[in-house]
């Protein structure tokens, strides 16, 4: 890359004009002492001491700031800094160090924030790693287990691979939910936006989810102010999967005897928003920030006892995202939660 050189001229000529001054009068003064004082030599030799020491001077500041400079740039690699790359080399040190500054501030700031994007990686191994290892050695325990002779006894038998099948499942579970959260960060999930309409779509998630809400007494509600159909624009299979996953949650941390409700409302002209509330645990404050993180488990060990991949909310706030509209979070510790998304109406 070509590294434009920006020239300032200030330091020479103020350079210049201080040796002019000096030298003059320097020559001025033994003129006086030794001979006769001539104006017209002074002023001429005054002409040509500003003239090349302002050429000299300019020469040399400009090809040692520049290799000093350009070393630094190549030392600490600013040329590769878009901050930088759209700015040529200054000899300006005030300009300079306003630069030099503004990239040491950047750069911390990036080295934080890679910092941060580490410890979440590896945070997500660990967990990727404990959500597999899981199924996978429960898997491997009862296959073991009739290998080593209890596939004789048909009884066990029996149950045992039905254990195993389990396992599984959630396996091909967890591997489908990451293979979806990968899809829709790299764009390469194609949504299939039609009209369809919600309030059906959410009573047939209400169907699907009855037993689950009937295991802990759950009284699935659905308040809706409106008679007729409300008509969406969107990709009906992913909304319901989003809408499943919000209802399995408000069920999963739901408080036995207590409620889910879905609820619509008019946003603006084309807008909607459905709200999912419930009235269980509710979530901690500095939980709130994190609750859309891969694997993230407010509560780890309970949740991790209720079954699920660990990736429903991430997937929620995917879907949300790739339909371009916004997901939202109200929630107060003790008394429940409620989460809340946009959608575009009919057109």
């Amino acid at each position: 890359m070509k590294i434009k050189f920006k020239k300032t001229y200030l330091f020479a000529l103020l350079s210049s004009l201080y040796i002019t001054v000096s030298s003059s009068s320097i020559l001025a003064i033994l003129l006086y002492l030794f001979l006769e004082i001539s104006w017209n030599l002074l002023a001429a030799f005054a002409v040509i001491t500003a003239f090349f020491s302002f050429l000299l001077i300019q020469y040399r500041v400009e090809h040692f700031i520049y290799r000093g400079v350009k070393k630094i740039y190549d030392d600490v690699s600013l040329l590769e800094s878009t901050t930088f790359r759209s700015q040529p080399i200054t000899t300006d040190m005030a300009t300079l160090t306003k630069q030099v500054k503004q990239f040491a501030t950047d750069k911390k700031l990036e080295i934080e924030s890679l910092k941060v994007r580490e410890e979440y990686r590896r945070e997500f191994l660990g967990n990727v790693s404990h959500e597999l290892k899981t199924p996978l050695f429960t898997v491997q325990g009862y296959l073991s287990t009739l290998i080593d002779g209890a596939m004789d006894d048909k009884k066990i038998r029996k149950k045992y691979l039905e254990r195993a099948e389990k396992g599984v499942e959630r396996l091909i579970y967890i591997v489908e939910d990451l293979d979806m959260i990968a899809k829709l960060e790299m764009g390469d999930l194609n949504l299939d936006f039609t009209n369809f309409d919600i309030v059906e779509l959410i009573q047939s998630v209400f169907d699907l989810l009855e037993m689950n809400a009937d295991k802990k007494n759950i009284i699935l509600m659905f308040d809706r102010k409106h008679n007729k159909p409300i008509n969406v624009f969107a990709d009906k299979e992913k909304i319901q999967q989003l809408l499943t996953n919000l209802i399995v949650n408000s069920i999963k941390y739901g408080k036995e005897n207590g409620t889910s409700e879905v609820s619509i409302e008019d946003l603006v002209d084309n807008k909607i928003i459905v709200r999912i509330t419930d009235n269980g645990e509710g979530i901690e404050k500095h939980n709130i920030p994190r609750l859309f993180e891969r694997f993230f488990r407010v509560d780890k060990s309970g949740a991790r006892s209720e079954g699920g991949s660990g990736l429903g909310l991430s997937i929620v706030k995917h879907i949300v995202e790739a339909h371009q509209e916004k997901i939202y979070i109200e929630s107060e510790f003790g008394k429940g939660s409620e989460f809340s998304f946009t959608l575009e109406k009919q057109k």
